[in-house]
């Protein structure tokens, strides 16, 4: 794996983490005042993932690139339909972030956030065929 696909990997690990932290910080039905905790960790779960998204669009661009894809629009198109969804769960994860406190609610409604959800099929899918690539490449 090239240094650009490890931090491509970093990231897509990071935004994963942050969503599944956010399903089980949704359910437990926390108001946000609480000190330390899982009230703490939503914050720099939430962080993390916002961080991970600045760059991404270009990092799958390299990887493109780097790769030398048949059909190398297609991918290029499609990376298009991801920054729009990114651009648009960064705003999102930001007003969240904003906020003081985050209550479970405040994230439950953030999980069911069309954006967001587009995102991490979007995220899902790339990651699939470029997992894909490596094994055929591989024979």
């Amino acid at each position: 794996m090239s240094p650009g696909e490890d931090r491509l990997r970093q990231r897509l690990d990071a935004i994963e983490e942050a969503y599944e932290f956010m399903l089980a910080y949704a359910a437990q039905g926390l108001s946000g005042d609480e000190e330390g905790g899982p009230s703490a960790e939503i914050r720099k779960q939430l962080s993390r993932a916002e961080s991970a998204l600045e760059g991404l669009v270009d990092l799958l661009r390299q990887a493109v690139q780097t790769r030398r894809l048949e059909a190398a629009a297609r991918y290029r198109s499609f990376i298009d339909v991801v920054e729009q969804d990114v651009q648009r769960s960064r705003a999102a994860i930001q007003l969240v972030l904003a906020q003081r406190p985050i209550s479970s609610q405040l994230v439950d409604n953030l999980n069911a956030l069309i954006h967001l959800r587009a995102l991490l099929t979007d995220l899902f899918l790339i990651d699939e065929v470029f997992k894909s690539q490596r094994t055929s490449e591989a024979k």
